[in-house]
Parts: structure tokens; C-alpha cells; sequence
């Protein structure tokens, strides 16, 4: 009787051992995490996103991306902005309004140098969906300007104002740091503590890569090779927690019939292609939306005023490359220091 009691006493013991091991097998299983890779195509660009979490979340953060393309692509013709530029009745969304709102805040920073009405100057220049006469130097700015302006637009009761009909939304200077802030938040609500999104050379990260060091980023060199690639990076950057922006001038443009070299960075407030050495802005900031968005300012501006707009800005920072005859030359706002 007493070794019957015995080996019963054994046979729980072990079943509470191999339990005990099975629950801790499994909560280890599920405290593990891996690195994840999702690329793809989206706003005529490619992303490239990697986090460690305990999923694949790349279904989740193809839904942010197409719910950013729904609102804010000019290329779609169903998105709510293209719907706004054909002057149909829509009701504005979240989404609209966050864009529109830090869209007017930059302008109103930059005296005008960043604005989401310049797409009929753009297109007017050769350069936007509808593209206008390459070679014409005599670009009508005067009529256009009547209805480019961002003080020429308004949102009331959830509804997009224009003084002008002809006035239309380009938001591609904003969208795609707009995109990489969405991305990031979907990150941080599934509890990824380490990533990097990349959409477009915009870009978020946050803590460190899968060798446990902090993320590295280029900014490349404004040069391009014989097969027009850019091929070297001007400075790399490491980095465990940065909202980053690039914008150039170097890689669209075409020479009209008088051989003038005409940029796609079009000046709102004067209506025509800037010209400037700057050649490019990479600007860090408390959003990788503001980011995006004050890069552009910058390329409008040129070096001097773009460094006093930022040192007037108390969360940004840039680094700015600027041709000097056969060279380059780096200049670079008082708070520029990445860590």
C-alpha cells in the first residue's frame, strides 16, 4: 500500500515538473521576438520597413500606407484630395486635417517658401501629373499665381474652402514623412521598441538594429554616375531615435530652348524654378511630416534663409550641402548633432 501511495506521489510530481516546464517553454515562446524585413511599392516610391516584434505586420502597415494613398495621392484618382481638386462636395478626414494643419504651419514658417497650392506652377513648369511645355520659357506666372496660395485655402466644419476653383492640392512634399509617422505609430501600438521605416528616403527610427547597435543612415552626395544612380553617400549617420527628411534639386530638372537649367523645386511665392546652390537639405525634426515638409521649405529658400527658418525652429535641425564651384560644401544648423 505505502509503495502504491508511493509511485502515485512520483507520477504528480513529475506531471507538476513537466507542467511547470511546458508553461515556462511557452511564455519563454512567447517573450521571443524577431527582427521582421517588409518592402514594397507605394506613392511612386519604394519603403523599406524593419521592427522586432512577435509578428509579420506587414498587412497592418499596407493598410496605413493605402489609407494614406486614399487621402493624399494625387496619382489616385479616388483619393479625397484628387476628389477636392476636381472640386467635388467631400467631407474632410483625421487624416486630411492633420496634413492640411502642419501644412499651413510650415507655410506660415516659411513666408510662403512651402506650399501645397503650387501644383499648377509645377505642372505649368514641366514637372506634376499634368505636365506643360518643357522647352516653353514663357510660362503664363502672373494668371496662375491669381489662384497658388496657401492663404487661399481654408478648412471649415470638416470642408476644404478655395477662394479660386482652379486651385489644387499637391501634398507629395509632405505625404511620404506623413506615411513613415503612421507606420511608426503602428510600430509603437504592437509594441516594437526597435525599428526603421523607410519610405522614399524619408525616414523613422527608433532603438537600435538586429546586432543590437544603433541604426545607420546615408546622405547621399548630391552627384550621380554615368548610368544616372547616385552612387556615394555624402555622410552617415548613426542613430537610435531620429525623425529625417531629405530633399534635393539635382536629379529632375531639363534645360529649356535659351539652354537654361530649370529645377523642380518651384518658389510659390515668385512662381518659377529656383535658383540657387543649394543642392540639398536632409532635416531632422519632432515629426518625420515636419521633417519632410521643412525640407522642402529649405530647397525653396536657399542656404541663408533656410538656416535662419531652422534656428527659429526649436525642434528641427539641418544639414545642408551646397555646390561651390568643382566641390561641395556642408553647412549646418547649431542644433545638427545626431545620437
Amino acid at each position: 500500500m505505502k509503495k502504491s501511495v508511493q509511485v502515485t506521489y512520483t507520477i504528480a510530481i513529475i506531471i507538476a515538473v513537466v507542467g511547470l516546464l511546458l508553461f515556462v517553454i511557452r511564455k519563454n515562446s512567447e517573450n521571443q521576438q524577431s527582427y521582421f524585413h517588409n518592402q514594397g511599392y507605394i506613392f511612386g516610391t519604394y519603403y523599406k520597413i524593419c521592427y522586432e516584434g512577435h509578428e509579420n505586420l506587414h498587412e497592418l502597415i499596407k493598410q496605413r500606407l493605402q489609407s494614406i494613398d486614399q487621402t493624399l495621392s494625387m496619382f489616385n484618382p479616388e483619393s479625397l484630395i484628387s476628389k477636392i481638386n476636381r472640386n467635388e462636395e467631400v467631407t474632410t478626414t483625421p487624416l486630411f486635417e492633420k496634413m492640411y494643419t502642419e501644412s499651413h504651419n510650415i507655410s506660415a514658417l516659411s513666408n510662403g517658401a512651402f506650399d501645397i497650392t503650387v501644383a499648377p506652377l509645377v505642372n505649368a513648369w514641366g514637372f506634376g501629373t499634368k505636365l506643360g511645355n518643357r522647352q516653353d520659357t514663357q510660362v503664363n506666372i502672373d494668371s496662375i499665381k491669381n489662384f497658388v496660395g496657401y492663404e487661399k485655402i481654408r478648412l471649415v466644419d470638416h470642408q476644404l474652402q478655395k477662394d479660386d476653383e482652379r486651385t489644387i492640392l499637391d501634398a507629395s512634399a509632405i505625404a511620404k514623412g506623413y506615411a513613415c509617422d503612421v507606420v511608426a505609430d503602428l510600430l509603437r501600438e504592437k509594441g516594437c521598441k526597435n525599428f526603421l521605416v523607410e519610405i522614399g528616403g524619408e525616414v523613422v527610427l527608433q532603438g537600435v538594429n538586429e546586432k543590437g547597435k544603433p541604426w545607420r543612415i546615408g546622405i547621399s552626395r548630391p552627384t550621380i554616375d554615368a548610368t544616372g544612380v547616385e552612387s556615394s553617400y555624402q555622410e552617415i549617420i548613426e542613430s537610435t531615435n531620429i525623425c529625417l527628411a531629405t530633399s534635393g534639386n539635382y536629379l529632375q530638372y531639363y534645360y529649356d530652348n535659351n539652354g537654361e537649367r530649370r529645377s523642380h523645386t518651384i518658389d510659390p511665392r515668385i512662381g518659377k524654378p529656383v535658383h540657387h546652390s543649394l543642392l540639398s537639405a536632409t532635416v531632422t525634426a519632432s515629426s518625420c511630416m515636419r521633417a519632410d515638409a521643412l525640407a522642402t521649405a529649405c530647397m525653396v529658400l536657399g542656404e541663408k534663409e533656410a538656416l535662419n527658418m531652422i534656428e527659429c525652429t526649436p525642434d528641427a535641425a539641418c544639414y545642408l550641402i551646397i555646390a561651390q564651384a568643382d566641390s561641395l560644401r556642408i553647412s549646418t544648423s547649431s542644433r545638427w548633432k545626431v545620437d
